[in-house]
């Protein structure tokens, strides 16, 4: 009984000193909201990206939590200026088979269930049509853009799975196919996207190549050379989010609980003694030119606190982990924005990709980026979670 009022009471220390008011999930969804973030634009034309439809998911979790009408009418808005009054999609190209695309597709399901409009449905078909006739390899795995064959990249479990996990359970609920298609994507990334290091189990290289014939594709296993910590961050993402829709009699929820815990047992082992972080190339810890990125670390936590919740991790073996580095994360990466008032958000990798070599120095080359969607986004859920647990 000491033991567990002292680990309540740690806790309850832990949370007074990180929860503000108004909360940080209401402070960032305010700036995305006074700032205009996610109008679903570029240069003033409708513009598909999957960085708005993060957005959109952010404000959607807080909108729940708060019922500020403010944060869903700024994702409809947004969502409007993308989706036609017949139910199409503007800046759309079905055939060039990204999945980027398909993340806004949550979003569309979310505002025909809180509108009712037709429209949101159709575009979501639209959506969902691509995943019919989209490249896959051999083993059924979709590729992540046409432009590379045979890849799949752990971004695009993030990508498209929680969309056609709900999709599936809203519209078509007893189409088992469709279940099982989506569970064998996380099998075939978990069996081939290996790290040989037996010490790094659970982080998984950023992506495989079934052919292996990219530059980059390890000659035995097809996987890619590093763990970039995005990447792994969008998988374990993917994981906690399908699990709010696959029926709880499939066998792939099982699957899917056991990877997510061999991942983020990988995760906790990764995070680094001195800042209680993660590095950007979790491959490589400490070697000169890496560094601790942020965007990484909101997703690790986001999907921590939000498995200890929903009872796929164990609170006693994760929570203190998770908090702890939530509130490092905020000293070190959220700061005020003496204009506007608004949270600024610090540190995020401007992008990741295996189009090129794939390899360390690739990923240290690349510009951070304030304010990145990316990262501010998952930053928000992360809040929403700790403050669902701590505030």
């Amino acid at each position: 009984m000491k033991s567990l009022i002292s680990f309540l009471s740690a806790v309850s220390t832990a949370a007074a000193a990180v929860c503000p008011s108004p909360l940080y999930s209401v402070q960032g969804a305010n700036t995305f909201v006074s700032r205009d973030y996610a109008q679903g634009l570029r240069n003033g034309q409708p513009f598909i990206t999957y960085e708005h439809g993060v957005a959109w998911r952010a404000l959607e979790m807080v909108y729940n939590a708060t019922q500020n009408a403010s944060y869903v009418n700024h994702i409809k808005s947004g969502v409007d200026n993308i989706v036609t009054a017949e139910g199409g999609l503007e800046d759309y190209n079905l055939t060039y088979y990204t999945l980027d695309d398909i993340r806004i597709g949550e979003t569309l399901i979310y505002l025909n269930g809180e509108t009712g409009e037709d429209k949101y449905k159709g575009a979501a078909d639209l959506l969902r049509s691509q995943l019919q006739t989209n490249p896959r390899n051999k083993a059924g795995g979709f590729w992540h853009r046409s432009t590379y064959p045979n890849q799949m990249w752990l971004d695009g479990l993030y990508m498209v799975s929680p969309f056609y996990a709900h999709y599936t359970a809203v519209y078509d609920p007893s189409n088992t196919t469709a279940f099982d298609d989506i569970v064998k994507q996380f099998t075939l990334t978990h069996t081939n996207c290996v790290n040989s290091n037996t010490s790094q189990t659970g982080l998984l290289k950023h992506g495989y190549d079934e052919s292996h014939t990219a530059v980059w594709a390890d000659t035995a296993t097809g996987a890619s050379p590093e763990c970039w910590d995005r990447a792994l961050g969008w998988y374990v993402l993917a994981i906690v989010d399908v699990l709010d829709y696959l029926p709880s009699s499939h066998p792939g929820v099982s699957t899917l609980k056991s990877i997510l815990d061999e991942t983020i047992a990988g995760i906790k082992n990764a995070i680094d003694a001195d800042s209680g972080l993660w590095w950007l190339v979790m491959s490589q810890p400490g070697k000169t030119g890496n560094y601790i990125e942020s965007s990484g670390g909101a997703m690790f936590i986001y999907a921590m606190l939000k498995g200890i919740r929903m009872g796929y991790l164990d609170s006693a073996t994760y929570l203190s982990t998770a908090t702890g580095a939530y509130e490092k994360l905020v000293d070190k990466f959220v700061g005020v924005n003496g204009t506007d008032g608004g949270l600024d958000w610090e540190g995020t990798v401007s992008v990741g990709s295996l189009s090129g070599n794939g390899d360390f120095d690739y990923y240290i080359s690349v510009a951070l980026s304030t304010n990145d969607l990316k990262g501010f986004g998952p930053f928000i859920m992360a809040s929403v979670e700790y403050e669902k647990a701590l505030c």
